[in-house]
Order: structure tokens, then sequence, then C-alpha cells
């Protein structure tokens, strides 16, 4: 599977605050991922890194999904004077935290879960505020979300593959080992909110 954004081609220029933080924010980007249904092909595969070293990549146990329609207006692109921009209205950074709340919980329940089972956060960086928002609302730590922190800092939101950084980041130097539980997590227009939940 492939996640390709090409944000630049949204970039435009006006005088608001939500522009210049969707253009500050907002970069390209590409990750390109294997899903298969053989348990055995994630395991064990060579880093590359000359070292020796194996990584290890998660089974996807379940999803959920949070949909709020109600806030499409609030994330996502639209048409002004014949060029795209980039909508990212002030309100996400306080949506982020709830909307993801109401995914993850009924993804946990359902496994008979609590947050604390759960060893890895990837948590999607929608911008810095986002991510203290879902911080302070799930009740994480700095240490659950330098992954996250570091794929935001270093490649910036790139919309849908970002997540793929951060998941990238847990399974280079995150060290998980076998039965490690981990949760994935992002925002997207419509307005929605995505959980996964992973098993090392």
């Amino acid at each position: 599977m492939l996640a390709v954004e090409i944000c630049s081609a949204s970039y435009y220029q006006d005088d608001s605050l939500e522009t210049a933080v969707g253009n500050a924010i907002c970069a390209d980007g590409a990750a390109a991922f294997l899903v298969s249904t053989d348990l055995e092909i994630g395991q064990g595969i060579d880093s590359g890194s000359g070292a020796g070293a194996d990584l290890c990549f998660p089974e996807i146990l379940d999803f959920q999904t949070f949909l709020d329609p109600s806030q499409l207006d609030k994330v996502g692109l639209e048409q002004r004077d014949g060029k795209l921009r980039i909508i990212l209205a002030t309100e996400v950074r306080d949506l982020a935290g709830p909307m993801i709340e109401r995914a993850v919980d009924p993804l946990l329940r359902r496994h008979g879960l609590y947050r604390s089972d759960i060893r890895f956060w990837v948590v999607h960086p929608g911008g810095r505020k986002v991510i203290d928002e879902v911080k302070q609302h799930i009740g994480l730590t700095e240490e659950d979300l330098k992954y996250s922190r570091k794929a935001l800092r270093n490649y910036g939101n790139m919309s849908s593959p970002t997540v793929m950084y951060v998941l990238d980041e847990v399974v280079r130097n995150g060290d998980p080992q076998p039965g490690d539980l981990g949760v994935m997590v992002a925002l997207g227009p419509g307005m929605a909110a995505e959980a996964a939940l992973l098993r090392w």
C-alpha cells in the first residue's frame, strides 16, 4: 500500500493565521508498507543497517472510527481564487483529544484492555498543539509521544503518510517485543478519528 500527499500543491498566500500555520507545518511525503495475512512475513526483516539488527512489525488486531460530520469544515482542502488552500481551523486542536478518545475507548473495551495496557502510542502529529491535546485527553506522557514529536520535528505534517513515519520510529527505535500492544491514531477530514489496535 502507498500513502502519498503533495501538500505543497495547496500552498496558498493570504493574511490569515490558519493559512500561515497550514503552510508552516504541512509537507510533502510518502510511505509504502506491506499488509499481509501471513504472520511470518513481518518477523525478522533485516533493517539494512549493517548491524545485523532485525525489525519486527506489528499485527493489526482491530480498527475503530469515530466520525463527526458536523465538523466537516474544520480540516481539509478548498478551492479559492482557482487555487487549492489547506483548511486547518484552530478548533482542530481542541477537537483532537475528544475525538480520538471516542475512537480509542470502544476499541480497547472490545478487547478487554485499558490504556495502561498499551506500550506504544503511534499518534499522528497533526501539529504541536494537537499532540498536546491528545496527551492531556488520553492521559499520555512525553515518553509515550516522543516518536510523534520526532516525526513532526523532522518531517512536518505530511497528512496521511505521517502516522507511518511515527510507526517506523517505534519499530526502529522503540525495541518492541513480542506481545507488546500499540494503538495507532490519526485525524482527518470528515471530521474523522481513526484508531488501530496493534500487537507485536
